[in-house]
Order: C-alpha cells, then structure tokens, then sequence
C-alpha cells in the first residue's frame, strides 16, 4: 500500500538534512546529489544543441547549481553560469563544488538570458527569508521577461518555502525540482501557479528521517485515508450505515440542505434525512424521494430529533439563516455529542463569537468548513490565530482552539486536526467556484461520518472526492451535478 506524502517545512527539511549528515552521508554528497538531480531534470527540457544559462546564487541553492552545470557541460551542453555575488564569497559546500566547475563564472547582471534555450533557476531556495530587492530582483525580472523556459531549483526564487507567498517578485517556472519531499509552498497559493509540475527527486534521506522530522503535514491523497474509507461488506445493511440529518433553512431557503443531504447519501449514508421548518415542508416533499423528511422546529425541535440515537451525523448550516436560533441549534447538536459538520450560515452566526467555540467540540467529531471570509469574520477578535502569514498555521490554531477539525477552503483547501495533523489538497479545479458546491462538500463530509469515518479523514476523503468529481465534469459544472459524479469516483477507490 502506497504510503502518505510527506510534505516538510523548510526548516523540517534543514533538520532532516542534518540527521542524514550525521548518519553518515556527507553534506557535499548531499549536494552533488541534488545537483545529479537538477541536471537530469533539465536534460529532459531542452536537446542536446541546446544552450544552458545557469543563475547561481550565494547559498546552497547555488551549489546545486553549480553542480547541474558541471555536469551539463561534461555531458555535451553548451552551459554558462552566471553568480549572483562574488565568487570568493561562496562559503562551505558551495565552495567545493563550484572550484569543480571549470567554465567562466559571470557577474548576475552580465545574464543573456534571452539567448539561452533553458535557464536554471538556482538563485535561492528554502532559506529566503525577505523581498527581493536590488540585483537578485532585477535578476528575477529579467529572467520572466526572457520569455525561455526556466527550471526551478528546489523552488522559484522569491516564493515563500513556508506559505507559498510571493517574496516582491518571483520566478514563473516551467518545472521544478526538489529534493526528498515537497515543501508547503509547492501546494499553497500563489507559490503552486509559479512551480510548474514538482518532480521530487531522491538524494538518499530515507522516509524514516523525514517521518521523524516533520510527520505531521501531508498531501492530502487517498493513500492518507484510503484505509479507512468505508466499504460495504457483504452483510451490510443501511441501517448500520448510519443516519445523517440535514437542517433546512425556511421556505425560500431549501435548496442548500437538499444538495448536502444528496451527497450524504450519494457518499454512503445508509439512510438521510432533512429536518425542516414547519413553513418549508410542502417545498421540501416536492423534491425528495429517497430522503426522508422530518418537521423539525427550531432548537428545540432539534433536541427532540435527537432523542433518536440512529440520527448519528449532522450538518448544520447551509441556508439555515445568520441568527441566535442558528447558535442554539449548534449547541443542541454539540450537547447531543454526535458526528458535527458546521458551514456557512452556522460559522457565520458565531461572528466575533469564538470564544463561545473555544474548546466547544472536544468531545464530538466536528468538521468546521469555512472559506477565507467565513473563517476571517469568525475569529476577527483573535489575532494570534488570523496573523500567521501560513494558512497551514491558520488552520492549526483555529483545529487547537475549537477543538474540531477544521476544512479552511479554496483552491488549496487545507484540512487541520486539534492534534496537530494537517493535509493540503491540490486536486481543485476552478468549475467548482459555483452556488451550492459547499453544500455538497458537506454532505460528503457528513456522509463518511455517518458510516464511522474519523473526522480527520473524511474531511480529507470528502475534499478529494470532491473536487474530482468537479474535475472529471468540467466546463458547465453546476453544485446538481456533483452528487451523480461521486458514484465513479467510488467506484475507482474502491476496487
């Protein structure tokens, strides 16, 4: 079984770099690896008459460079190099490899880059820690301005390794290479649109010190959740498949709770149900068939419903109006201790309210799906959790004070556990951007929740599935398509 990616911070990857050192493989080792790696990648870029501009920069990133065009020339290459600073001033590493590079080493500003059929991006890598400025941005300009494509090294220079924020300015590549695992910044936006596709070669730090280093960050693919993704037995029956509720809004408000509880049933849910204001009945069993109806009224009709042990899933929120009542029904659904998806309306009632959800949901599954402006008017009143520039930190501190799982949505949705597990997903496509698509995520969530998915997993599974549903559609998605997709979706991770 295929085992989950790894994806390490820069300073998780600085650490693991120094545990393989000190278990026996030399950093220069380390580095000629990295440079082997560079250089293989870029030979399936460009032909063998082709010219090679390699832009060094002061650090490590630079060695690697200078290792890719020593190789490149003594494979037959037309190579120059350009160095961004003074040759003398390389230190350490670097130091070594570049005394093996024979060529003339030019001065940064000196770069044709409109002559080269292929540029290496080998200015900076993980460590950056400030804007561009001055030579190394003209640099940079003048690199996207050449119009040649560009390999990145480890990442474009002028992207964030933690949050994928652009630095000032940053290279636009057509490809990049990175060294024993991806980092934040190759999933996150901007950072992932400046990458192009990441090949993540292998320099010998085995999974086991990765696992050590960082262990906590994923790419959220099916080998992190396929485990324990629900898959009837023979014996199954719908009853032990759970029950999933869904709260409707009013009358002119329904829609929303039918998509969520479609895609519950769709995703598995052995029965689902919609709970419904009295005024919004009639509007609701013209549409549903297979799903039940319940008149459901308020809070209080809520607590009633939930007397009923079956009903072990619930999403509250979509459509279901920005209000007191919206809360109370939170609360209701928090005492009963049940499998919790909280959206929209639901979040949106708690604004400047958080302290409220402090510590809230330790003691139910909750999944919390927010969007950027659902999350940001939230926890408006809590500054150390909005501050942090990482959406992946973001996530972490909202999961640690709810205690939920949080889903925090967009093109590079992020999934964060109060235990401090968190997944980047990358399978999005932008036809979801479309009403109702939050609905049905939902629903999927809830659905897996329903048949005993942990909380962690089945927002990761429900987001994947999501989005390749959307991504299998394409142009003219609408949030009605999505349920009907699932079923093949199912159908290949499950064989």
């Amino acid at each position: 079984m295929t085992a989950p990616e790894l994806i390490l911070t820069p300073s998780e990857m600085k650490q693991a770099d120094l545990e393989a050192i000190a278990s026996g493989i030399p950093g220069v080792e380390l580095m000629r690896r990295a440079g082997r790696a560079v250089a293989d990648s870029a030979e399936k870029l460009v032909s063998r008459e082709g010219t090679i501009l390699v832009a060094a920069g002061p650090g490590q990133n630079g060695g690697d460079g200078f290792v890719a065009a020593t190789l490149l020339a003594e494979r037959g290459y037309r190579v120059s190099l350009t160095l961004l600073g003074e040759p003398g001033r390389l230190t350490g590493d670097s130091a070594i490899v570049a005394r093996d590079w024979t060529g003339e080493v030019r001065p940064i500003e000196d770069a044709a880059f409109h002559g080269a059929d292929l540029i290496i991006d080998a200015l900076f890598g993980t460590g950056l820690s400030r804007d561009l400025d001055g030579p190394a941005r003209h640099a940079v300009d003048r690199m996207n301005g050449s119009g040649r494509p560009i390999l990145a090294v480890d990442l474009p220079s002028g992207i964030d390794g933690d949050t994928g924020e652009v630095r000032g300015l940053a290279v636009k590549a057509a490809r990049t290479v990175t060294f024993a695992a991806r980092k934040p910044c190759h999933l996150l936006m901007p950072g992932r649109a400046f990458g192009g596709p990441v090949e993540v070669a292998d320099i010998g730090i085995g999974r086991a010190i990765l696992a050590a280093k960082g262990g906590r960050l994923f790419g959220n693919d099916p080998a992190l959740w396929r485990p324990v993704l629900p898959k009837p037995g023979l014996a199954s029956h719908k009853y032990e498949r759970g029950h999933t509720l869904v709260a409707s809004g009013g009358a002119t408000r329904t829609g929303a709770a039918r998509l969520a509880a479609r895609a519950a049933l769709r995703i598995g849910s052995g029965l689902v149900t919609v709970a419904s204001p009295p005024e919004a009945i009639g509007v609701n069993a013209a549409h549903l068939t297979a799903i039940m109806l319940k008149g459901c009224d308020g809070p209080e009709g809520l607590h009633a419903i939930l007397q009923d042990p079956r009903f072990n899933a619930l999403v509250l929120g979509p459509a279901l109006g920005v209000h007191a009542n919206t809360r109370a029904m939170v609360a209701v659904a928090v005492h009963a201790r049940r499998s919790l998806v909280l959206d929209a309306d639901a979040l949106t009632s708690f604004e400047g309210l958080a302290s409220e959800l402090h510590g809230a949901f330790r003691h139910a599954p909750t999944v919390l799906t927010p969007h950027d402006g659902e999350f940001s008017r939230m926890f408006k009143d809590h500054p150390d959790i909005l501050d942090p520039a990482s959406k992946i930190e973001r996530a972490r501190r909202a999961a640690a004070y709810t205690g939920a799982v949080v889903l925090l949505k967009g093109p590079d949705t992020v999934v964060a556990s109060p235990d401090g597990r968190a997944a980047i997903n990358e399978n999005g496509t932008p036809y979801l951007a479309t009403a109702g698509s939050g609905d049905t995520l939902c629903g999927l969530i809830a659905g897996l929740m329903a048949q005993t998915m942990p909380a962690f997993e089945a927002a990761c599974a429900g987001a994947w599935i999501h989005a390749e549903a959307g991504a299998r559609f394409g142009p003219g998605l609408i949030s009605e398509d999505l349920a009907d997709l699932v079923p093949g979706v199912l159908r290949d991770l499950l064989r």
